[in-house]
């Protein structure tokens, strides 16, 4: 059973394991503005980047701002609780700065977790449901399948069975890999979020989903449809999941 994530490394952090910090120390040789316009430069540059005061002007010798790397190793055995940080870095292979700022402004500052995984759970779609029974945030499918192309939706509200379909106009689709492209609500329907018990779909229209996906998450259907007014998110109509994660939000 696999441990890693599907999305971008630079995205995924475990607890106790890797974390980076700025330590601010002021300069006793230089002028305060100097200190807080770099701190700002780097909290502008690196905004995933933990900013910590440091000593009080004098009580320290070394002078200017530090970055630490804290790497803790993890007991064996012992479960970390993965989470997804809304935060970008320009060594990604995708366009997560651009995914970043394609998310709802409510989302800002919240903590994204790994609340079910294909690896981890199974795959079973009523599975999926119960984990996402407690939940009360939007949340984040992301799909990678056989041909290794990654694609997915952002949903206002939690997938649950349903007997009509649900939502807000902050659903939307999405392409990660090879390529990054969102697909926003059109206006056209609000034919948002449709849970079934033998499957689970986003986006419809004149009998066609944006994403449609069988109760086994194995075999995915994506097409054209009036509410995002997308393409076909996997290069083939019909593609084969290898892996499905669900990510929620929490502060």
């Amino acid at each position: 059973m696999s441990n890693s994530s599907i999305l971008p490394r630079a995205w995924v952090f475990r607890r106790k394991q890797a974390w980076l910090f700025v330590v601010s120390v002021t300069l006793p040789s230089a002028p305060r503005c100097s200190a807080d316009d770099l701190r700002a430069y780097l909290k502008r540059l690196r905004p995933d980047l933990c900013v910590l005061e440091g000593e009080e002007e004098g009580d320290q010798d070394e002078e200017g701002f530090v970055l630490i790397e804290d790497k803790e190793e993890e007991e064996d055995g012992e479960e970390e609780e993965e989470m997804f940080q809304t935060q970008h870095s320009s060594g990604d292979d995708w366009e997560v700065s651009g995914f970043v700022l394609e998310l709802p402004p409510r989302t800002v500052g919240l903590t994204w977790r790994l609340a079910y995984s294909t690896s981890r759970h199974g795959a079973s779609l009523k599975s999926l449901y119960r984990k996402l029974s407690a939940a009360d945030s939007p949340v984040l499918i992301v799909i990678k399948d056989a041909l290794d192309e990654m694609f997915g939706a952002f949903l206002s509200h939690p997938l649950r069975p349903s007997e009509a379909f649900y939502g807000t106009g902050e659903t939307f689709l999405f392409m990660l890999h090879p390529r990054f492209k969102c697909f926003r609500w059109t206006g056209e329907n609000s034919f948002f979020i449709k849970g079934d018990l033998d499957s689970f779909a986003v986006g419809g229209g004149s009998g066609h989903f944006g994403l449609w996906v069988d109760e086994n998450l194995y075999l995915g259907r994506s097409s054209p449809c009036y509410t995002f007014n997308n393409c076909c998110l996997s290069e083939t109509d019909d593609f084969r999941i290898m892996e499905l994660e669900v990510w929620t939000f929490s502060s």
